[in-house]
């Protein structure tokens, strides 16, 4: 099999080929890879059987990274929960393995990796299970009564009904105000979390080259915001990527409040499942919490070549950095997440 190259940004064959694929998600979409781009100056590829003059019945796409920090590799995609090869037939894909291994090899970038929703049978003949995750997923084809039962009482219905009698606002859109609310919850959360935050600009990049596929909910108490979200959309399928609160007032139920209100807007809108993302799989009370709104859960694999050497564990200096980035004044610690971000996709 021959294999092509061409460019998802300018090649409108490849937005045919998302539209019609029962496996493409919203990370295949151009906005995703557009914003990639602009932020992070990643150079997005498609690896096709199709010739230039042929419709595209097949495609994989991949990104360039190239850090002087932490290496030149082929990733599909960065900073996306999952990608999944976009093919006919899947015995064709270790023919495209294949040649991604080749070119590795003759480009000596550090690995390719490839994040699929579906696992890849004896390592697709080189590329070889590196990192796993939970992912979780909702069906929100029953009615809104069985979806609410299906909730965990005590930690979900409460806390929904707790929100409610509190008479949380509620906002969606994709505003400035908006896109603003959220980020300073996010500053609030990653610091929370010792974690540097995504630089602001990748968040105004997404509003910017998805419109409407993508979705910004905020609530807050008395004017002050208190949760938010930013989910996205592809076909019957709403992806809720981002979430983040204020700590100090999760007693009212906001976060499972949006959810719900997620859940009862996807719904009303046509979609049939929400994809709640990956976990880490020591990431226990998040995995929890995920469980407790009724969703299924599965392994998810990402796959490198050449193997990724065995994750050491985490050194007493990292956690110190991690750290210092915490107690960071908010605009210095956004600096930092644009100057870092590149590099880890």
């Amino acid at each position: 099999m021959n294999v092509y190259i061409t460019n998802p940004l300018s090649d409108p064959r490849w937005d045919a080929l998302v539209d019609r694929h029962a496996m493409a998600s919203v990370f295949h979409q151009r906005g995703w890879l557009e914003a990639l781009s602009r932020t992070y100056n990643y150079q997005p590829l498609v690896l096709t059987s199709a010739a230039g003059d042929k419709p595209l019945s097949d495609g994989i796409v991949l990104c360039h990274v190239a850090s002087w920090i932490t290496g030149t590799r082929m990733v599909s995609l960065p900073f996306a929960d999952h990608c999944e090869p976009l093919l006919t037939d899947r015995r064709d894909l270790p023919e495209f393995l294949k040649w991604l291994r080749a070119e590795r090899d003759c480009q000596r970038w550090r690995y390719v990796e490839i994040r699929p929703l579906s696992r890849i049978q004896d390592g697709g003949r080189g590329l070889q299970p590196s990192r796993s995750y939970c992912f979780h997923e909702l069906d929100i084809r029953p009615s809104l009564e069985q979806i609410f039962r299906s909730l965990h009482k005590d930690s979900v219905q409460r806390r929904i009904q707790r929100a409610e009698r509190e008479g949380l606002s509620y906002a969606t859109g994709r505003s400035e105000v908006l896109v603003d609310d959220f980020y300073r919850l996010l500053l609030i959360t990653r610091r929370r979390h010792h974690l540097l935050p995504q630089p602001r600009a990748w968040f105004n990049n997404l509003v910017e080259c998805m419109g409407d596929k993508v979705q910004i909910r905020v609530t807050g108490k008395k004017g002050r915001p208190i949760a938010a979200m930013l989910t996205l959309r592809h076909g019957s399928t709403v992806t809720y990527k981002y979430g983040c609160s204020d700590e100090r007032l999760h007693n009212l139920g906001a976060m499972p409040f949006l959810l719900w209100k997620l859940i009862e807007e996807s719904k009303a809108s046509g979609a049939e499942k929400i994809d709640f993302g990956r976990s880490d799989l020591d990431q226990e009370s998040l995995i929890t919490f995920k469980d407790k709104f009724g969703t299924t859960k599965r392994l998810l694999n990402y796959y490198r070549y050449p193997q990724a050497p065995k994750q050491k564990p985490v050194a007493w200096g990292e956690h110190a950095i991690r750290q210092f980035f915490s107690m960071l004044p908010d605009a210095f610690s956004s600096t930092a997440g644009r100057l870092v971000y590149r590099h880890m996709g």
